[in-house]
C-alpha cells in the first residue's frame, strides 16, 4: 500500500488573493504532492488549505506553504474572526494509508524544527507531536493569540519547542505557529437563520456553542467536539462552528442533531451545514447530505458534491 499523508494547514489570510494564491502554489511545487482543496473565508481572513501524497514531499511542500505565508503575511496588520498566532496558525499532519500516527508526529518534530531554524519562527508542538501533556491541545498552544505572543514567550513554561526563544522584529511579523499530528478531523459550521437581530443571534450562537462542546461536561456535551459562536458578515447571519475531533464518537449526523435541539432551545433554527476541507469517506457514508443541509448556503445553493469534499476521491489513483 502506497503511504498517504495529508496537510491541513490553516493560514491567517482569507481577503488578498494573490497572497493565497502564492502560498497554494508553493504547497504544489513539490512532486507527489498534490493539493486537494482550498476554502477561504473573508470574514475569519483565514485560509485552509488541504494537499496530500507522499509522505517526504507532503512535508516539503508544508514548508513551502509556510515560507510564502512568511513573506507574505504581516501579523502585526492582521485583523479577523477566528482565532490565531501567526500567519501560519495551525498545521496538522493527518495520516491516511500506509503510515501510522507515530511516524507523522515524527515528521512533524523534524518540520517543526526545521521550520524553527530555517525561517526563525517559533513552533509550539501539538496533538501528537507534543513534548508534554500541557501542549497536547491546540487552544493551550495558541491561548492568548497573536496578541499575546510576546507576553507567552516570556513565560519560561511557554518558551516555544522549536525556533525563537524570545520576541523580535522578525517574530512580530510572522507570530508564532502550530505544528502537530493528528487523526482526522471533522471542521464543520452550522448556520441559523438571522433572525432580525444580531445581537441576539450571536449570542444564541455562543450559548449553543457552550451546550454542546465537550469542555463543558454537561447534559448535552458531545464527545469530541469543540465549538464557537459567532456572527458571519458575508453571510449576515450567525454560525456555530465546530471541530470534531473524535468523529467516531461524534459524526455528522450527531452533531447535526445536537446543535439543531440546542437552537431550538434558545429560539433559533439552523438553515445550512459546511463542511470546511475535506473528510474521509467513511464519514459520509451513512450521512443524509439532503437533511444536513450540507453546503447549502456556501456558495448559496451548491448542494454537498462528495466528489469534491472526500479526500479518497480526489487523490491520483
Amino acid at each position: 500500500m502506497t503511504p498517504v499523508l495529508e496537510c491541513v494547514p490553516n493560514f491567517s489570510e482569507g481577503r488578498d488573493e494573490k497572497t493565497i494564491q502564492a502560498i497554494v502554489q508553493s504547497a504544489g511545487s513539490v512532486p507527489g504532492a498534490y493539493v486537494l482543496h482550498v476554502d477561504s473565508g473573508i470574514a475569519a481572513n483565514r485560509t485552509v488549505v488541504t494537499f496530500a501524497g507522499a509522505p517526504e514531499a507532503v512535508v516539503e511542500a508544508a514548508f513551502r506553504a509556510v515560507r510564502t505565508a512568511a513573506e507574505q503575511i504581516d501579523m502585526r496588520h492582521q485583523h479577523g474572526e477566528h482565532p490565531r498566532i501567526g500567519a501560519t496558525d495551525v498545521l496538522p499532519l493527518v495520516p491516511v494509508r500506509g503510515i501510522d500516527l507515530e511516524t507523522a508526529a515524527r515528521l512533524a518534530r523534524q518540520l517543526a524544527e526545521r521550520v524553527g531554524q530555517e525561517l526563525r519562527i517559533p513552533v509550539y508542538c501539538y496533538e501528537s507531536a507534543a513534548a508534554s501533556p500541557e501542549r497536547k491541545s491546540l487552544e493551550a498552544c495558541r491561548r492568548g493569540q497573536y496578541e499575546g505572543l510576546r507576553e507567552k514567550m516570556s513565560d519560561p513554561r511557554w518558551k516555544p519547542d522549536y525556533g525563537p526563544q524570545e520576541w523580535s522584529d522578525t517574530v512580530a511579523r510572522t507570530g508564532a505557529s502550530v505544528i502537530g499530528a493528528r487523526d482526522f478531523l471533522g471542521a464543520v459550521n452550522f448556520n441559523l437563520a438571522p433572525s432580525g437581530d444580531p445581537v441576539k443571534d450571536i449570542a444564541a450562537a455562543k450559548a449553543i456553542a457552550r451546550e454542546i462542546r465537550a469542555a463543558t461536561r454537561g447534559p448535552w456535551s458531545l464527545p469530541g467536539v469543540k465549538a464557537i459562536g459567532w456572527w458571519i458578515e458575508e453571510y449576515g447571519m450567525a454560525q456555530v462552528s465546530t471541530n470534531l475531533t473524535d468523529l467516531h464518537a461524534t459524526g455528522l449526523g450527531a452533531a447535526y442533531d445536537a446543535v439543531s435541539a440546542a437552537a431550538l432551545r434558545h429560539r433559533a433554527r439552523v438553515v445550512g451545514t459546511e463542511v470546511i476541507g475535506l473528510l474521509p469517506e467513511w464519514v459520509v457514508a451513512d450521512v443524509d447530505t439532503e437533511r444536513l443541509g450540507l453546503d447549502s448556503l456556501r456558495p448559496f445553493g451548491r448542494p454537498f458534491d462528495p466528489d469534491r469534499k472526500i479526500i479518497e476521491r480526489l487523490l491520483p489513483h
